[in-house]
């Protein structure tokens, strides 16, 4: 572009487009009136026919005319009463940001364009103008609304990790989209854009009968019009971001392009510390209060192992953009609970069930408690297992292995005292009441048989009257209950190695365990929403505002991961296994690593390199590469270890 006058003549021509085709709308809708006026006008001045065939079309096009004047009308109403759809935002107000309040209006001075009305950010690497002057974004107010400019919408990561120069930088052509936003063909064009799209969306929740065939039409001409206007819309904005761009050439384009590689490097430590370190604490219902601080650890970290990124760090010792706020971690505080509602679906206010957690408390509360909570899960579905002909037949006593239960001494006390171990889910092997579709039952379980004696042939229970009626026959043999079996690694190890399809039943059961954990979740949240609405706490927070962060049923707007899959879960359960017999018998440290989350310290440092003997035990059955990992770490496979 030549100017930035240039781009503002493209994007008001492709406005004027969009207003024709809103234009055209109006004219098919009055057609039939123009007809029937033009029927009413002969037949009154003689030269159209009064009766006959004349009639009857004025009578047929007037009912045609009242249908489509009701249709219009109906679809008018809609577009100008839906809601726009706004981003989740923090809302920043200026006397809690007046130097960066002051930063945006020096800026939008030198660009000679309107300041933005307010200033809001969001949990995300980006930055934009958003429109909210829409009369259901406010507070109700007498008379016409004036005109305002845009909000400016800024990403919390920059705020933390940029500097203030290069978030002035990263700001001009963003502040400079407000000079475009003010034309009044422009700011039209993208009213009626965002009326259809609310349209298309009201008419997409419709429920009840009554609503859904109106609105059904409704969403079908918003959609029709729409695809209309889509070419012209996009070549708009393309428009209105070329003359913003130009705009900005003459401020600080230098720094603009240390700008945007801090734009690529806060993406990338950002998405990594989403989906490593503060997804495993929302899974466990706790959401880490300072991840915009945390994001500057995690680039840090970046900066030390990528030679790509040497020299970033040293930034650090400039004054950072998050100076700009008064209070930063309130700020903060609110970015990461509206994170957490967007990427995780959490709820929008801390409880009892979903408090917050800080950096220092992460290792203990969150990494140990998660590794514990996962070999529970594993070990209860490991006694839910069937048998094997291995478990059934007497084992003689191997030295070469260490049994799950170790023999006690023949001398031993039997009241021997013993440290209190939690056997979370330890119990006798026997079959659960609900059975997932295609997942076989325990031996014990088999309908129809009754228990003999070793070596005697199984006879039905149709055959047995006393088995029917419950009652115990007289050569049963005594029934005592099994023992608890002790939560070692060494069983988890054992069943795996020398069972090949213990690996895919213990996926298929841990991956329908953790959708039931899940499901019920939801429940609960759903039922604690429900609670807010009732008792009328409006929006879910006072410090968060403009979007709850929610899509239909209560699912997040952007998921940061596909579910997992059950290999997945179960490559995760014995790594945490493992990592709690490391910790338990080995004198390890669970840790957190600011790029991979979770990490088990040995001696202060970490160990990466536990992935590849899990997998070789978990996908081929081979249990070696993981025997001598803990053979090098020192672990004891054999302790029974605590669970949650």
């Amino acid at each position: 572009m030549a100017s930035p006058e240039t781009g503002v003549l493209v994007a008001r021509a492709r406005a004027l487009a969009v207003l024709r085709v809103r234009g055209a709308a109006l004219a098919v809708a009055l057609l039939p009136a123009a007809a029937v006026v033009v029927l009413l006008v002969g037949g009154a001045t003689g030269r159209l026919g009064t009766e006959g065939g004349w009639a009857v079309a004025r009578w047929a096009v007037g009912g045609l005319t009242v249908l489509s004047l009701v249709l219009a009308a109906l679809v008018s109403v809609v577009v100008a009463r839906a809601r726009p759809a706004l981003s989740p935002s923090v809302p920043i107000a200026e006397d809690a940001a007046p130097d960066l309040y002051r930063l945006v209006r020096d800026l939008a001075d030198r660009l000679d364009v309107p300041a933005p009305s307010a200033i809001a950010l969001t949990p995300d690497c980006d930055s934009w103008l958003e429109d909210r002057t829409h009369r259901a974004h406010g507070p109700p107010r007498a008379g016409r609304r004036a005109p305002e400019a845009p909000v400016l919408v800024i990403g919390s990561p920059f705020l933390w990790w940029m500097r203030v120069a290069e978030l002035r930088a990263l700001l001009a052509p963003v502040v400079a989209g407000t000079g475009p936003s003010a034309h009044p063909d422009i700011a039209a064009a993208r009213r009626f854009i965002r009326g259809l799209d609310a349209a298309a969306g009201v008419a997409a929740r419709a429920r009840g009968p009554l609503r859904t065939l109106p609105l059904r039409f409704v969403g079908r001409v918003a959609r029709l019009l729409l695809r209309a206007a889509r070419e012209h819309a996009t070549l708009m904005e393309r428009g209105v971001a070329a003359a913003a761009s130009e705009r900005a050439q003459g401020v600080d384009y230098g720094l603009r392009i240390v700008a945007q590689e801090q734009v690529g490097l806060a993406y990338a430590g950002w998405d990594r510390l989403l989906t490593r370190v503060a997804l495993p604490a929302w899974r466990l219902g706790r959401w880490p209060s300072r991840l915009d601080a945390g994001v500057v650890s995690a680039l840090t970290e970046l900066s030390r192992r990528d030679r790509l990124a040497e020299g970033f760090a040293s930034r650090l010792g400039e004054r950072p953009a998050c100076d700009l706020l008064e209070e930063p971690g309130t700020i903060d505080r609110a970015a990461s609970l509206l994170a957490a509602r967007l990427f995780h679906g959490g709820p929008a206010e801390p409880g009892p069930d979903w408090s917050p957690v800080g950096w220092q408390q992460y290792p203990q509360e969150i990494v140990d408690r998660k590794w514990r909570l996962e070999a529970a899960r594993l070990h209860r579905v490991l006694d839910a297992l069937p048998p094997t002909a291995a478990d059934l037949a007497p084992e003689a006593p191997d030295a070469s292995r260490a049994p799950d239960r170790p023999a006690a001494p023949a001398d031993a006390p039997a009241t021997a005292s013993a440290p209190p171990l939690s056997y979370a889910g330890a119990r006798v092997r026997t079959p659960a009441a609900p059975h997932p579709a295609g997942l076989p039952r325990t031996l014990d379980a088999a309908p129809g048989l009754s228990a003999a004696a070793p070596g005697a042939p199984l006879r039905s229970r149709a055959d047995d009257p006393e088995a029917q009626a419950g009652s115990p026959r007289a050569d049963d043999p005594p029934v005592s209950p099994a023992p608890p079996v002790a939560p070692t690694l060494a069983r988890v190890i054992d069943r795996l190695a020398r069972d090949t399809d213990a690996g895919d039943l213990l996926a298929a059961r841990l991956g329908a365990e953790v959708a039931r954990e899940e499901r019920e979740a939801a429940a609960r949240q759903a039922a604690r929403d429900s609670a807010t609405k009732t008792a009328g706490s409006g929006t879910g927070g006072t410090d968060i505002a403009w979007g709850d962060g929610l899509a239909d049923g209560g699912l997040p707007l952007f998921p940061l991961q596909p579910p997992r899959t059950a290999r997945e879960l179960l490559a995760d359960h014995v790594t945490a296994m493992v990592c709690c017999a490391a910790v338990d018998t080995a004198g390890a440290a669970p840790g957190l690593d600011w790029l991979d989350g979770p990490a088990l310290l040995v001696d202060g440092a970490r160990r990466a390199d536990l992935g590849r003997p899990v997998l070789s035990l978990v996908d081929d059955g081979d249990a070696e590469p993981l025997r001598g990992w803990l053979h090098r770490v020192g672990v004891r496979p054999e302790k029974p270890v605590r669970l949650a």
